[in-house]
């Protein structure tokens, strides 16, 4: 029993200890880990996802269909709210917490006998490829961490690439501009595999097609080769029409958003491209696939009384989509805006879209050495106050932690008002945990 608590608290403490080497893109560490554990990542057929906003979507969604089609399915995606078993999972089931820790401890004690230095994503990688490998998998669904060329999941050769759509995020590592962020993401697309995009930049599929077309890769494009429409749209569901090589009718998502549209329709493009390839992928699976999908902090409702909203948004693109969605579903209602926000992250681009719509902003600060301090917030919030004929938020309040800010968002919520929590997945993810749920391993926040 004492071997057991030591395998596992130096497990633990190894973990936790990678996330203070950062980020580190490159393919050397991981093609090092995937041969110490036997290649896992080619004893499975994969669907890989880059994109900047709408890849846990998108991958949870074709990981629901599989599922329905009678597959077993991992799915990999990356950061996590509360717990970090969300990251990697079975048929949308979390892997165990023992099981976390006994690949970890098989790891460390493999890499320690190297001279490797791997990240904290690095690792999780591994974990879930030989995660999916010992359990059979047959298919695995996998997100990007970051960018694309350069992150650890490109190791794998996907039967469909997917790159959801291209903005401008984590431009210290993949570049300044469009163009550079792009050729970074590219990077997912393998020679005759056939790509999915979303994007609506003319700019991007040319470049994204002119990369496909050396890589003798066929590209199936939103708006050209595939569409979709809603039907109807509610603040729990939307209903969608698609169009693609086939016409579906009323496909039902038990998720809201009009950015939503083009994660499901990006999804139904795989599942037909699979079919084209002879999976047994039938129309009844689809419906059901997207019927049943269970995806976390999007517009989602966390409490009723009083009226708590999460979204994940954390870069302009997401913040904008939001708020299309947010005038369309809550025009009625006055929205109390509590918004905690990474350092790294177009801070002014993201309260720009969002706080025009609040009468009140609460900024804070999560739990995380990377968060925004509330008064570097409250500092550019202050600029685009100055600086802008939108409608200005009756109130601008800072606080120092998340929890202090939900209790002034409490205060000032009437029947009419609405409290939304963005900015972050760190920030959404504490408002879970105050509002009840438990997090496995929750420390280990570090995002990629």
């Amino acid at each position: 029993m004492a071997d057991n608590s030591h395998r596992y608290d130096s497990a633990l403490n190894y973990l936790y200890g990678l996330q203070k080497h950062g980020i580190k893109l490159g393919l050397t560490n991981i093609n090092a880990l995937m041969n110490m554990l036997g290649r896992p990542e080619r004893s499975f057929r994969s669907i890989h996802i880059a994109g900047t906003n709408g890849k846990g979507s998108t991958a949870t969604a074709v990981s629901s269909v599989l599922i329905k089609s009678g597959f077993k399915v991992g799915l990999f995606m990356s950061p996590h709210l509360v717990s970090f078993t969300e990251r990697i999972k079975i048929n949308d089931r979390r892997i165990s917490e023992p099981d976390v820790i006994e690949i970890a401890d098989r790891l460390r004690q493999e890499v320690s006998a190297t001279d490797l230095n791997p990240t904290f994503f690095e690792i999780v990688t591994a974990m879930a490829f030989h995660y999916f490998s010992r359990n059979n998998v047959d298919w695995a669904v996998v997100e990007t961490g970051m960018g694309g060329r350069l992150d650890a999941t490109n190791v794998l050769r996907p039967e469909v690439s997917v790159i959801t759509n291209i903005g401008l995020d984590h431009c210290e590592f993949l570049g300044n501009n469009i163009s550079d962020i792009t050729f970074e993401k590219a990077g997912t697309i393998k020679s005759g595999v056939p790509l999915v995009t979303a994007s609506r930049s003319e700019d991007v599929i040319k470049q994204l097609s002119g990369i496909a077309r050396e890589r003798n890769s066929e590209i199936h494009v939103y708006g050209r080769d595939f569409s979709g429409s809603i039907t109807d749209m509610d603040d729990r569901h939307i209903s969608i029409d698609y169009n693609g090589y086939g016409n579906y009718g009323n496909l039902t998502v038990p998720l809201s958003g009009e950015y939503q549209l083009y994660n499901m329709c990006t999804a139904m493009r795989v599942c037909e491209i699979l079919m084209k390839k002879g999976l047994p992928i039938s129309e009844t699976s689809m419906r059901s696939g997207l019927q049943s999908i269970s995806l976390e902090g999007r517009l989602e409702w966390v409490s009723q009384k009083p009226p708590v909203l999460i979204d994940c948004a954390h870069n302009p693109d997401a913040a904008k989509s939001l708020a299309v969605s947010l005038k369309r579903l809550f025009g009625d209602k006055k929205i109390i805006l509590v918004a905690g926000i990474m350092a790294d992250k177009d801070i002014s681009g993201i309260l720009h879209q969002l706080a025009p719509l609040a009468e009140a902003v609460i900024l804070t600060k999560a739990r995380c050495e990377r968060a925004a301090l509330p008064e570097k917030l409250n500092e550019i919030m202050s600029d685009i106050s100055g600086a802008g004929t939108d409608p200005q938020p009756a109130s601008v309040i800072s606080s120092d932690t998340v929890s202090e800010a939900m209790d002034i968002a409490k205060t000032l919520c009437g029947e009419d008002h609405i409290i939304l929590v963005t900015g972050s997945f760190y920030t959404t993810g504490e408002v879970k945990e105050l509002l009840g749920s438990k997090g496995v391993l929750a420390r280990l926040r570090e995002y990629k």
